[in-house]
């Protein structure tokens, strides 16, 4: 089940629009020499480089892939918690507040 904000996301994707950026000259020749390169358009070579970008900054955020030393430090410390604390007993012998 997808969530509205991605469902909300996928319809405007449905849609095109535009987006209007000013470069500068030596910007804009450096795009337009790579996306030739890739025997591309400039809106293809942008789209297809912003898209690409997109996904690494949410992934970025989302997914971390530690080396193998953190990793195991990592799983060691959810297979061994700290024994609860006094405050995390309390906590957990008070009543909550919608049953008060």
């Amino acid at each position: 089940m997808r969530s509205a904000a991605v469902a909300a996301r996928a319809s405007a994707a449905d849609a095109k629009g535009s987006i209007n950026l000013r470069i500068g000259a030596g910007t804009r020749q450096l795009i337009d020499d790579a996306a030739v390169t890739l025997g591309k358009t400039r809106t293809e070579f942008m789209i297809d480089s912003a898209r690409r970008q997109a996904v690494v900054v949410l992934l970025d955020q989302r997914l971390f892939t530690p080396d193998p030393e953190r990793y195991d430090a990592f799983m060691q410390a959810l297979d061994n918690p700290p024994a609860p604390g006094p405050k995390l007993k309390a906590l957990l012998h008070r009543s909550p507040a919608w049953q008060k």
